[in-house]
């Protein structure tokens, strides 16, 4: 599933334009084609035609993992989940090799929503809080202090990994981004969040910006069919990376499941406490 710095590319991309595809900021959106019922969330698909037809795009933006388009009334959010993608472009045809839902917008443009699995979804609401109220702090919020983020770890006796996947406590981490973090602060992720000392705590939040904004600059990671052509998979510590050694002590990687989720960390540098 996209992560955050992937979700960011896209988002930046759509924004700013890249050597594809130009900016959509400002595009007109002529008409939109739905090709999977189950792709809209809200409202029905005839409201959504009409509401969505002759809206401007006026800026597009990220929020945890969703893509927030918004336009002239309303806002468009879009959550990719396991394998969607945005594509822009010229031309009539819809774009990607798994269309499900396709907009047709001024100046010859398109934009289409694709997604091999279904699993992706979209909302077209008045207040993007009727979708997104229940998801945490932003992590790279500069508002969102260390001392914040020791308190809400103090309050919580969930272990660390699935605690950092919960949405409702941090927006935007993933499997990928939370392994490398929890690897650069030195903690073994079945650690429970409230035996770590505050100093951890600022420690973690420090490494989860880095390897963020490391992904964003990097523009994500390309590790399946799905994720676009990103390099942070190079910068990987641990991350897929089981049974090799270790580029901090030479140990080799292990990997275990926590919450459901594969987990690869370094039995050395990341010792159990408490465990």
């Amino acid at each position: 599933m996209p992560e955050l710095p992937e979700v960011e590319t896209i988002a930046r991309s759509l924004r700013v334009g890249n050597g594809d595809s130009p900016s959509l900021i400002g595009a007109q959106i002529l008409d939109a084609k739905l090709l999977w019922h189950k792709t809209l969330a809200t409202p029905s698909e005839s409201e959504f035609r009409h509401r969505i037809q002759g809206q401007t795009i006026e800026s597009i933006e990220r929020r945890a993992k969703y893509l927030q388009i918004n336009l002239s009334e309303d806002v468009l959010l879009i959550h990719l989940r396991m394998s969607g993608d945005l594509v822009a472009g010229e031309g009539t045809e819809p774009l990607g090799k798994y269309p499900r839902l396709v907009f047709t917008l001024s100046k010859g443009l398109q934009l289409c929503f694709t997604d091999a699995r279904k699993f992706g979804r979209v909302w077209l609401v008045e207040d993007p809080l009727t979708v997104l109220d229940k998801l945490g702090p932003e992590p790279l919020d500069p508002e969102f202090t260390p001392a914040v983020f020791a308190a809400r770890l103090q309050a919580r006796k969930r272990q660390i990994k699935p605690l950092l996947l919960d949405q409702g406590f941090l927006a935007g981490m993933g499997n990928i981004y939370t392994d490398e973090a929890l690897h650069l602060a030195k903690i073994h992720p079945a650690t429970r969040a409230d035996q770590l000392e505050p100093k951890q705590g600022a420690a973690l939040l420090a490494t989860i910006r880095t390897v963020l904004n490391e992904g964003i600059r990097r523009n994500g990671a390309s590790i399946d069919w799905v994720y676009r052509g990103g390099e942070f998979q190079n910068q990987f510590q641990v991350y897929q990376r089981t049974g090799e050694p270790c580029l901090q002590c030479g140990t080799p990687i292990a990997r275990m499941v926590i919450g459901q989720r594969g987990t690869h960390y370094c039995p050395r540098c990341q010792v159990p406490v408490g465990v």
